[in-house]
């Protein structure tokens, strides 16, 4: 025995060698993440897109692909000739700014003489250095000054914000996901001690997908934009917390029953591998289907998160064991476990009394759960999924917004970012003229010959590109805002009716109305595809095909109410205009994903109990056994996601918001009353058409009779 006992101990030692070799290895690339990051929302749109084409097109019209930077000087009481020379001396700054595209447009008066406007092109080139040149701008301009306001807006100054914003992913996001772990760790294993262990492995699980992240976005084999680093950084952790919290409460089982840690441990991760597994691989194929996504962003979250998942499953079912065996008994102090072969129920009296109550009341349980979720979803009707307008994509003020909104007092709203529009020759002048007839357009001008020093004129002799003019439609409405969305729309129906123009319309809002459209799709096809791909993972873990069925509908259940409930929340409680058209994609692959694992972990384990005391007993235990370990784990969960919030964006507060809210209720209602009330009521038929169900039922009606 001892001799098992010393290689086992040497095994774990070179194990856990190993792996900090690893991550030595891995953990720099964790903080280099930013540097593969593209945050660029045409870069992600499908290729057969009409704005993708338009750009496409643009491309051929100009030396270089430019994105402007609005620079934009307000004095409600009148443009002074010294505000003129200042505008003047700025703009010759701006020309020599590295990035910039020279020769800069004339400044642009407002008709009611209160502002002045400076479109600044920034060679589209520069990529993910555009922040700094705008940064650059800003520092030009030096901020307001006697009464004369300044502000850097525009696609330009929008996509700085946005890279500022990412840059905090690094920094604050994993601390505040850090700090969070460590207290609730803290909280429930009362122990100094034990909590570094599930912390060093999902930090090491952290770090190894890191470096695959980071040389697959390197490789361009994938897409990483800021959204999906954040949402790695929060998975990881949580999920990782999770698998460590029920196999460390496994392991906490076995020791009561075995005097070798490594022989506890054997066992513990036998019984508690597969659910991890299973759970993990719902995940990770749940994130791969997103390869069915038209958008280009939601197809690099899928790898990108399931490589995260992917990791931690290796790190938790090898690292995390190695270190548990060779902490032993010790690394529970000061309630460490005794070898007393005691029943595991007997350490759950809380969760025991919980199951008695199930036990007595399971069907008024079930169906007033199933009736207080039901009620939530009505909460559905508040949420309306759109595109959401610069000013609303923050949660703070920022330079972009605020320059947004002085040039929505004193131009038309969609000066700087025009609707392009690219067509024949020969129907160019109809075009035009059935562009300007659309409500909602301004104005319409062709891009001229020569060398464009302002916008276009009127009067100009258009560029012919390969038999193409390019129009630039100026839309009343701020470029991101659903009146220019419907404008836009319009202007495509009305431009492709004009025989033999072949017009195509691209720009800035028509990225925005490409993007809402493909994430529509997106839902109608991937969701049904997660579905079915769930059921079948549960069939084959459960043996049965009436449990996935039940568990796939509490965990739609679940998901409903918790959009109902955020709705409500998000409309009256935290003022936010609405969702983006992503959210309910996003919302629906992690709630259902994670909300399923809390499902998988319970009913693997009432399987496991089921076949050694029958169904209804076995419901009983497995809830009793499982019910704290997993609150654990859905408390983790929810807190890690919370950690979202400490990003400035709109859209990462939402998703946060509602897989914090999705998790608590799949946790504490879906988990610990819905479904194992539901599955004592039925009883043995839960396990239909597998053998258990049988087995079970005769033993049961036997012990009945």
């Amino acid at each position: 025995m001892s001799g098992r006992g010393g290689r086992a101990t040497l095994i774990a030692v070179a194990v856990v060698l190993a792996w900090l070799v690893i991550g030595g290895v891995a953990g720099p690339y964790a903080g280099r993440l930013t540097e593969v990051a593209t945050n660029d929302n045409a870069a992600f749109l499908p290729t057969d897109a009409e704005a993708t084409r338009a750009q496409d097109l643009a491309g051929e019209f100009v030396d270089r692909q430019t994105i402007p930077a609005l620079v934009v000087y307000e004095r409600p009481s009148g443009i002074t000739d010294a505000d003129r020379q200042r505008v003047s001396a700025d703009a010759a700054r701006f020309a020599q700014v590295p990035g910039v595209v020279a020769p800069l447009p004339p400044p642009i008066p407002s008709e009611d003489g209160q502002a002045l406007q400076i479109v600044v092109p920034v060679d589209d080139a520069e990529g993910e250095e555009i922040g700094t040149v705008v940064e650059r701008l800003r520092d030009i301009t030096g901020g307001d000054r006697d009464g004369l306001t300044v502000d850097v807006s525009g696609p330009a100054g929008l996509l700085a914000d946005l890279i500022e914003v990412f840059s905090a992913i690094d920094g604050p996001l994993l601390l505040v996901t850090l700090v969070v772990v460590l207290i609730i760790l803290l909280v429930v294993y009362r122990s100094p001690v034990l909590w570094i262990f599930p912390l060093l492995a999902a930090g090491m699980s952290y770090a190894l997908a890191s470096v695959f992240v980071y040389l697959l976005a390197d490789a361009d084999v994938v897409k990483l934009n800021g959204q999906a680093q954040g949402i790695l950084t929060v998975l990881v952790f949580g999920a990782g917390t999770d698998y460590a919290l029920l196999l460390i409460a496994r392991y906490r089982e076995e020791l009561h029953r075995h005097d070798r840690p490594w022989a506890a441990m054997r066992t513990a991760w036998k019984g508690a591998a597969p659910a991890i597994i299973a759970s993990g691989g719902t995940v990770i194929v749940s994130l791969l289907c997103l390869l069915l996504s038209s958008l280009n962003s939601n197809r690099a979250l899928g790898p990108v998160a399931a490589i995260g998942i992917g990791a931690t499953l290796l790190v938790m079912l090898t690292f995390l064991p190695a270190l548990l065996v060779l902490g032993g008994r010790w690394a529970f102090w000061p309630r460490r476990p005794r070898e007393d072969q005691a029943d595991p129920r007997a350490e759950h009296g809380i969760w025991s009394r919980i199951a008695g109550f199930v036990a007595r009341h399971a069907r008024p349980i079930w169906l007033s759960t199933a009736v207080v979720l039901a009620v939530l979803t009505l909460g559905l009707t508040q949420l309306g999924a759109t595109t959401l307008g610069q000013s609303d994509l923050f949660t703070q003020r920022t330079d972009s917004v605020d320059g947004e909104e002085v040039i929505a007092r004193h131009y038309p709203a969609g000066t700087g970012s025009p609707a392009t529009i690219f067509t024949t020759e020969q129907t160019a002048r109809q075009v035009a003229q059935v562009a300007q007839g659309v409500p909602g357009v301004a104005d319409v001008r062709p891009l001229s010959t020569g060398p464009q020093t302002g916008p276009p004129e009127e009067n100009t002799t258009p560029k012919v590109v390969d038999g193409r003019v390019q129009l630039e439609a100026t839309l009343a409405d701020p470029p991101d805002s659903d009146g220019a969305e419907r404008t836009l729309r319009e202007l495509r129906v009305a431009v492709h009716q004009v025989p033999g123009a072949d017009a195509v319309v691209g720009g800035f809002t028509a990225i925005n109305v490409d993007t809402s459209d493909a994430a529509k799709r997106d839902q109608n096809v991937i969701i049904p595809v997660v579905l079915v791909v769930i059921a079948v993972i549960l069939a084959l873990l459960l043996r049965a095909l009436l449990a996935p069925v039940l568990l796939i509908a509490t965990v739609l259940l679940s998901f409903a109410a918790t959009l109902g409930l955020c709705a409500i929340l998000f409309r009256h409680v935290f003022d936010f205009p609405g969702v983006d058209s992503s959210f309910p994609l996003f919302a629906f692959v992690f709630l259902v994903a994670l909300g399923i694992d809390y499902n998988i972990f319970l009913m693997s384990r009432v399987r496991e109990e089921s076949v050694k005391r029958g169904t209804r007993a076995g419901v009983l235990a497995g809830l009793a056994v499982t019910g704290g370990v997993i609150t654990s784990a859905g408390i983790v969960l929810a807190a890690t996601f919370s950690a979202l919030a400490v990003l400035p964006l709109v859209v990462l507060v939402e998703l946060g918001t509602a897989v914090a809210i999705g998790v608590l209720i799949d946790t504490i209602i879906v988990r610990s009353l819905l479904v194992p009330a539901l599955a004592y009521d039925i009883g043995p038929k839960i396990w239909w058409p597998g053998r258990l169900s049988r087995a079970n039922g005769e033993r049961e009606a036997r012990d009945a009779g």
